[in-house]
């Protein structure tokens, strides 16, 4: 089985900084899928940052120029750099990796930005 464990959340102020780690139980190849997902409170979750297959980036509007995903495959680990950070940004995040069939999420670290 894959599994994909988060860390790195808590609770920080207006304008701080945090940076999320998700470590996989398997290799994740430069052409695996992966990013972070954030779900503030409802059902749906919504992309925050991704590589693509082939290595690209995406980011959500709202938080480029904030945010930047990065990742170690010697140590099957994707990090989420987390700046200037507004209450707004208050989410359970989940890493995901790969794509419909072989999708897998972790569980989600919580992020709290309040002063």
């Amino acid at each position: 089985q894959v599994h994909l464990v988060e860390s790195g959340g808590g609770l920080v102020q207006p304008g701080g900084s945090l940076r999320l780690s998700c470590i996989a139980s398997v290799v994740i190849f430069d052409i695996a899928p992966v990013g972070w997902y954030r779900q503030s409170p409802g059902p749906q979750r919504e992309l925050v940052a991704a590589f693509t297959s082939d290595g690209s980036t995406k980011y959500a509007d709202s938080v480029k120029g904030r945010f930047t995903i990065f990742r170690d495959n010697a140590k099957n680990t994707v990090y989420l750099q987390m700046n200037s950070l507004k209450p707004e940004d208050s989410a359970v995040y989940v890493c995901k990796l790969g794509v419909p069939p072989f999708e897998y999420w972790g569980q989600g670290t919580q992020v709290t930005v309040s002063s």
